[in-house]
C-alpha cells in the first residue's frame, strides 16, 4: 500500500501542478485529482484533566480522486483517503473523513431518471454533500459529521433535476449501517434504510457549496427537505459485532428509527449563511434499553428524541483572498435528560490558490454541554494547510 501511494504522489507530482490531468480516448473520459491537507491542533483542557494526546500534527488527507465518464451516459467515481485506509480492515471508522470515500457508478440512460449504485455519500442533509475541501473549516458542526446520522453507504439512488437543475429530488435504498457496510453482511434483520431528500433553488442553480467566492451579483436562495427510516433488530440491543453505532450509538439502533430534517442557504454579493435542523425519533425494541436511560417508564410507547441545528455566517473578500465564518451549534442527544450541548466555533482561511491551496485557522469553545457527553477541554484552536491537486 505505502508503494502504491508514493506512485500515485510521483504520478500526481509531475504533472503541472495546478493543472488537472485529463484522459481520453474520444468517448471515455477520466479525471484524476488529489487532495493533502495537514493541521496542527491543540486544546485547552479542563482543570479535572492532564491528558494532552490531542495537542499534535495530523495528516488528515492524502486522497486520490478518479472522475470518469462514457459518452454521457455513465459516470462513476473512485475517491480513497489513504490516511485512513485502516477503517477497511477493522479498525476505527471515521465517519467525516472513512478510508474509502467513494465508489459508485451512475447511469443517466433512462432519461426520466438517473440510477446510482454503489458506495458514496448518501443524499441527506445539504452541509454533509458540500465537499470538506470547499469549506474554511477543519471540522463540520457535531451534528454533521456522521456519528448522528450516517453520511455515507452502500445501495442504491435515483436521482432527478427539475427546472434547469433549480429542483433536484433523490429517493435511495440502503443497506443501514452507514459507513462500515462495507465490512460486509447486514445485522440479522436484514431490513434496510430508506432516505430521501428534495432541494429547491432561485433564481438559478445552487451547487452544493458554503462559500459565495463568485461574488454572486444577486441574491441567490436554496432550501432542502430531509428524510430517513430504519426498523433495525440488533442481536444484544445495541452493538454488534460488525459495525459501530457511532460515538453517540445514534445513528444504528436496535428498533424504529425516523430522522427528518430542513437546511436553508443564501448568498449575495460574498456573504453567505446556512442554516439547518434535524431530529432524530427512536423507538427501541426493549424498554430497557440505555438510550432511554431509565426514563421509558414515563413513556407508553418508550420512545426519545435527538437532535439540533447549526447555524452559521460567511464573508468572502475577493481583494485580501480571504474567508471568515461564525457558526453556532446545538446538539441534544437525549431529550429524556435535561439540558442540550452548544458550540461557537470561527473559522478564518487565506487562500493562495482559491480552494485549491489554502491557510485555514478554526477556533471551537464549548459553551454548555450535556451530562451525558463531557469534555476534557474547553477550547480548541486548529491550524494548517490544504493543498488540492487538479
Amino acid at each position: 500500500m505505502k508503494r502504491l501511494f508514493l506512485l500515485t504522489v510521483v504520478l500526481l507530482c509531475s504533472t503541472e501542478a495546478w493543472s488537472q490531468l485529463t484522459l481520453g480516448n474520444g468517448h471515455h473520459v477520466l479525471e484524476i485529482t488529489g487532495s493533502l491537507s495537514t493541521y496542527y491542533n491543540h486544546r485547552v483542557l479542563k482543570e479535572t484533566s492532564d491528558n494532552r494526546n490531542k495537542d499534535r500534527f495530523r495528516l488528515r488527507d492524502a486522497q486520490i480522486q478518479l472522475e470518469g465518464r462514457i459518452k454521457d451516459v455513465i459516470e462513476y467515481e473512485l475517491q480513497v483517503d489513504f490516511v485512513d485506509l485502516s477503517s477497511l480492515s477493522g479498525g476505527a471508522v471515521d465517519p467525516e473523513n472513512p478510508g474509502l470515500m467513494d465508489a459508485w457508478i451512475r447511469y443517466k440512460g433512462l432519461g426520466f431518471v438517473d440510477v446510482q449504485v454503489g458506495y458514496g455519500k448518501l443524499f441527506y442533509s445539504r452541509s454533509s454533500l458540500v465537499p470538506f475541501t470547499y469549506s474554511p473549516y477543519w471540522q463540520r458542526a457535531e451534528l454533521l459529521r456522521g456519528d448522528v446520522f450516517g453520511r455515507r453507504d452502500i445501495g442504491v439512488t435515483l436521482t432527478k433535476s427539475l427546472w434547469r437543475q433549480r429542483i433536484n429530488v433523490y429517493a435511495g435504498v440502503y443497506t443501514g449501517l452507514a459507513e462500515v457496510s462495507l465490512r460486509g453482511d447486514n445485522d440479522a434483520s436484514g431490513a434496510p434504510e430508506y432516505v430521501a431528500r428534495v432541494d429547491f433553488a432561485y433564481p438559478a442553480r445552487y451547487r452544493y457549496r458554503d462559500i459565495d467566492t463568485r461574488n454572486t451579483p444577486i441574491p441567490m436562495f436554496a432550501v432542502g427537505f430531509n428524510g430517513r427510516y430504519a426498523n433495525k433488530q440488533l442481536p444484544d440491543g445495541r452493538s454488534f459485532p460488525n459495525f459501530s453505532t457511532g460515538e453517540y450509538g445514534l445513528k444504528v439502533i436496535n428498533g424504529e428509527r425516523y430522522v427528518y430534517g430542513m437546511d436553508a442557504s443564501f448568498q449575495y454579493k460574498g456573504f453567505s449563511a446556512q442554516f439547518e435542523i434535524h431530529q432524530m425519533w427512536g423507538i427501541p425494541q426493549r424498554n430497557n434499553d440505555a438510550l432511554l436511560h431509565g426514563y421509558y417508564t414515563d413513556r407508553d410507547d418508550g420512545f426519545f428524541v435527538a437532535g439540533g441545528y447549526v447555524a452559521q455566517v460567511n464573508y468572502f473578500s475577493r481583494k485580501f483572498k480571504t474567508i471568515m465564518s461564525v457558526r453556532f451549534e446545538e446538539l441534544d442527544l437525549n431529550d429524556l435528560i435535561p439540558g442540550n450541548g452548544q458550540r461557537l466555533s470561527g473559522a478564518l482561511a487565506y487562500q493562495i490558490k482559491g480552494f485549491d491551496s489554502m491557510i485555514k485557522f478554526q477556533y471551537f469553545n464549548v459553551l454548555r454541554e450535556e451530562s451525558i457527553n463531557p469534555y476534557r477541554w474547553t477550547e480548541q484552536f486548529r491550524i494548517g494547510w490544504q493543498f488540492n491537486f487538479k
